[in-house]
């Protein structure tokens, strides 16, 4: 796991605070734990829901009367040296007042020693002030190793309270993996549950699901949109001589062109004028090879 690799040699750097912005909240917490049992640090952690708590324990009993954002950071001023502090969705309560000046104070005391400051927010709403302070980690994307790895172990996991029947060959399923790339943990876990929760099969029908799912949850940024093409390559009149150089490289983006020493094509050029179907070539390429089709508005940056 490189996020604990990275976040560790932040630690021991003594970067004191540090900040997290992700909607990935738990997958955060993971990794904060296994760098601090790593280095074998106390861990404590703060919410307004339930105040501070023991962060390496499951389920941990709360201090009592720490909820509040300034009793919360009174109290995390008084841990032992070395510790790990996590605090969940601060910045909305630290615009002004007690709670800014505490935490404020809480960064001084902690650049004095050992002790870490590590804020997880789900927006990058810190006040300036102690942005200047707090030095950024993002998180990463899970990569197809890792995605693998979790489609089967979501696989296995339905499979435990109700069969689920495979019908997908290794070319099927590579192809699921390849389309659940830059999504997060989460997200890559639930478009595979939303695939096999219904018909409890796994099968070549559930890659066009699993892009359809994609594609809902990309065009949610308003950055991309997800452009519809045709299932089968026969739906789209024409273009011979592209659908030649598309079948005859379908097979360069699998394991085997890869060992083989194969390089993966890494784009098209189209030119021409209005009307001459660039589009139309562009949904080609993507039906031809399974890969999802997005359109970016260099306006929308």
């Amino acid at each position: 796991m490189s996020d604990v690799k990275n976040l560790e040699k932040l630690i021991t750097s003594r970067h004191n605070c540090i900040s997290i912005v992700t909607a990935e909240e738990q997958y955060a917490l993971e990794v904060i734990r296994n760098v601090a049992m790593k280095l074998s640090r106390d861990l404590w952690l703060w919410s307004a829901g339930t105040g501070v708590r023991d962060g390496l324990l499951q389920q941990s009993p709360a201090i009592a009367e720490t909820g509040q954002p300034y009793s919360g950071l009174c109290n995390l001023a008084a841990v032992d040296d070395g510790a790990i502090c996590i605090t969940l969705d601060l910045a909305e309560h630290i615009r002004a007042g007690n709670a800014l000046r505490s935490l404020r104070d809480l960064i001084n005391d902690f650049a004095q020693d050992s002790r870490i400051l590590i804020m997880i927010d789900r927006e990058d709403n810190l006040p300036g002030v102690i942005k200047s302070y707090a030095h950024p980690f993002e998180l990463s994307l899970p990569d197809e190793k890792e995605i693998e790895q979790i489609a089967r172990d979501t696989v296995k996991e339905f499979h435990k309270d109700s069969p689920i029947t495979i019908e997908i060959g290794k070319k099927g399923f590579n192809a699921i993996i390849k389309n659940l790339l830059g999504l997060t943990r989460r997200q890559a876990r639930q478009v595979v549950i939303d695939a096999i929760a219904l018909d409890r099969k796994l099968c070549e029908d559930d890659i066009n699901k699993v892009i359809s799912n994609k594609r809902r949850i990309v065009q949610s940024s308003g950055l991309l949109e997800y452009i519809e093409t045709p299932l089968e390559l026969d739906a789209i009149g024409g273009m011979n001589n592209l659908k030649k150089w598309l079948r005859d490289r379908k097979n360069a983006f699998s394991e085997d062109a890869g060992e083989f020493g194969l390089t993966s094509p890494r784009g098209l050029l189209m030119l021409g004028v209005q009307g001459a179907g660039k589009s139309l070539c562009a949904k080609a390429v993507s039906t031809a090879w399974r890969q999802p089709l997005l359109r970016l508005d260099p306006g929308s940056l």
